[in-house]
């Protein structure tokens, strides 16, 4: 008798990327990925095709390896330039020569130049700031027991945060909330509306530099970002005024979302999670410093708000994971997957805000680490600690079901957090 042949095992269907339910909850399909196909060929939405890294160590490693660059002239497809995960509109504005898209030498450069404002010191400085716009935020919506925490918090206290930075006159911040709050809808608003809240930015950073330069007339004048670069440039450091206007546009723009996702997500994970929200709020009682920190870092860990590094091309061909990747083809590496890595982290999938051990990717890795990250922590930590300290009876007022998150590559973030408290008086009232 004949036996019949064994039947060939069938490959692993890989889960269906970028649907409304994948981005209510990527992390289950990361779980398949790591798992079958760690990095992985896939078609973008806009119709890029790129690979996925979604192990920490594959990760980690492709995010500090020169030969993927930041370069897009690297790609030799037409795709990428209809691909939309950078920032929105930035390639018809011109303003792509920002540390986001260039390598070393003009990286480095251009990072000396700008990571004197995100000094240890400059940040501690800048914290009264945050905490009276945490609470000047916070006091216009006390009394109505209500809020979007999104459009009425996370998103305003960010944008003010940077333009203080850059040196933006305070009478010129709402329109820059209003530009800013047109590109990360993506979109979203009337037809065109993107392209014109770029062109609006463009042209103002531009006036803006000018009138700077101007003040400034041989001596050393104010100590915002931008009169910082024109120092630097005007003494031998050949910064060019379109890199001055993309830096700013780069720190407006991606520096604030960031921030935006981080006090979103994380205020959503704690209302998910009364007993860590417990814990939270005791430490924020406390004052105690490296609870609050630690905790930080966990809501980086556990839903950051960066899903995926922005993008790498190959310069050579090389491996990553055993998979080989050809010259010119594009890599995006998976941070929220990589964050989730069970090879790396024990029980990833669970919130703790004592984890200690905690070397999670939530900001990059390598040369292109994210140079504003001391600044997006301390106005989390802010945030957070207050929100939950005048708020005790903070609650959801939505069914998680029901809440939507921004689509796009990059970036992880609800579109509105609805909660409900008892309403409170200013807390400025005698």
């Amino acid at each position: 008798m004949t036996e019949s042949p064994a039947p060939t095992p069938t490959a692993p269907t890989p889960p269906e990327l970028f649907t409304h339910e994948f981005a209510t909850n990527p992390y289950p399909s990361y779980a398949w990925l790591r798992e079958h196909a760690p990095v992985h060929r896939t078609t973008l939405p806009s119709g890029v095709e790129a690979w996925l890294v979604t192990r920490y160590a594959d990760a980690r490693q492709a995010l500090a390896d020169q030969r993927l660059s930041k370069n897009a002239d690297h790609h030799d497809g037409p795709s990428h330039a209809k691909g939309k995960t950078g920032i929105p509109g930035e390639r018809k504005a011109e303003l792509m020569t920002h540390l986001l898209n260039i390598d070393p030498p003009d990286h480095t450069r251009l990072r000396r130049l700008v990571s004197k404002a995100f000094t240890p010191r400059r940040v501690a400085e800048f914290a009264p700031r945050v905490q009276q716009l945490t609470d000047d935020l916070i006091d216009a919506f006390a009394t109505k027991g209500e809020a979007d925490l999104i459009h009425d918090f996370a998103f305003p206290l960010p944008i003010y945060a940077i333009c203080d930075l850059l040196g933006v006159p305070r009478e010129d911040q709402d329109d820059f909330r209003d530009w800013a709050g047109m590109m990360i809808r993506h979109g979203g608003g009337p037809r065109g509306g993107v392209g014109r809240a770029v062109k609006r930015i463009r042209n103002y950073l531009a006036d803006l530099i000018h009138r700077k330069r101007a003040a400034l007339d041989g001596n050393e004048g104010a100590d915002d970002l931008i009169s910082g670069l024109i120092r630097a440039s005007d003494h031998g450091e050949h910064l060019t005024e379109n890199e001055a206007a993309a830096m700013c546009f780069v720190l407006l723009l991606a520096g604030f979302e960031t921030t935006v996702n981080l006090i979103g997500n994380g205020t959503y994970a704690l209302l998910r999670d009364q007993e860590q929200m417990r814990h939270f709020r005791t430490a924020a009682a406390r004052g105690d410093a490296s609870v609050l920190d630690a905790a930080v870092e966990e809501l980086l860990r556990y839903d950051g708000p960066v899903e995926f590094a922005t993008w790498r091309f190959a310069t050579q061909p090389m491996e990553i994971g055993g998979q080989h990747i050809a010259t010119g083809e594009p890599v995006l590496v998976v941070l929220a997957a990589a964050n989730r890595d069970p090879a790396r982290f024990e029980h990833p999938d669970v919130l703790d805000l004592d984890r200690r051990t905690n070397p999670h990717l939530g900001y990059g890795h390598g040369i292109h680490y994210c140079l504003g990250a001391p600044l997006a922590r301390l106005e989390a930590r802010t945030a957070l600690a207050t929100l939950l300290e005048r708020f005790p009876d903070l609650e959801l007022a939505a069914d998680p079901a029901e809440l939507r998150w921004r689509g796009g590559l990059i970036m992880r973030g609800l579109r509105s957090l609805p909660v409900s408290f008892a309403p409170q008086g200013d807390r400025r009232d005698p």
